[in-house]
């Protein structure tokens, strides 16, 4: 995934807005509720780092 530096990182929300108890991650866009309820006030860094973590997490998925 490029991350492009000059403008901030665009939250993945597809709006389909679901969470999986099977591994506490969004249908949509594989966050956790944390994930999704700090992601407002996130730095670069940090979104960077949660998006990084969703191609693994949405490849693991044998529920979607």
């Amino acid at each position: 995934m490029k991350i492009n530096r000059a403008t901030p990182i665009a939250s993945p929300c597809i709006n389909w807005c679901e969470m999986n108890p099977a591994n506490g991650f969004c249908r949509g866009c594989f966050r956790t509720l944390d994930e999704i309820a700090a992601w407002s006030s996130a730095n670069e860094t940090e979104r960077q780092r949660i998006c990084l973590s969703l191609p693994e997490r949405k490849a693991n998925d044998i529920s979607s």
